[in-house]
């Protein structure tokens, strides 16, 4: 029994050490489980991972489009993300990023639905070798 402790504590502990860690289905609380249902009925297969804040991360594949969504181990929905292309924001967003990054290279853009922020777009961009997350509303503003 204390074996069995140990070894699903150091688990949990790799885990959390990366940045996810893939998990059996098994693996998460029913809650989490019936809080994606709902959230995307009729998604039924989604690869299970825990992120670093110890949130459930499902990824899934919804008409040919790549999702991430987290989920708090209660069940609590927090954010879903979903990469997209630079023409695919808002014309907005566009203009602020070419006012004010237009000399950085963009290295991911996500479209971002959170509980906490609604609606946002988080634009990544090499800056001297190191990387700076944007995160812009539709409109445009800078919320970071």
């Amino acid at each position: 029994m204390r074996s069995a402790f140990i070894k699903t504590s150091l688990c949990l502990i790799l885990c959390f050490s990366f940045t996810g860690c893939e998990i059996p289905k098994g693996g998460v609380p029913d809650e989490v489980k019936e809080a994606f249902a709902k959230k995307y009925p009729g998604e039924n297969d989604p690869d299970w991972h825990l992120d670093k804040n110890g949130n459930y991360e499902a990824k899934f594949k919804k008409k040919g489009i790549h999702y991430r969504a987290d989920f708090t181990p209660k069940g609590a929905w927090v954010e879903t993300e979903t990469n997209i292309k630079e023409k695919e924001l808002p014309d907005a967003v566009k203009k602020v990023m070419k006012e004010k990054y237009d000399d950085f290279k963009i290295s991911e853009i996500e479209k971002v639905e959170s509980s906490a922020k609604g609606l946002f777009y988080d634009v990544e961009f090499k800056v001297n070798g190191s990387k700076q997350d944007v995160e812009f509303n539709a409109s445009g503003q800078i919320l970071n």
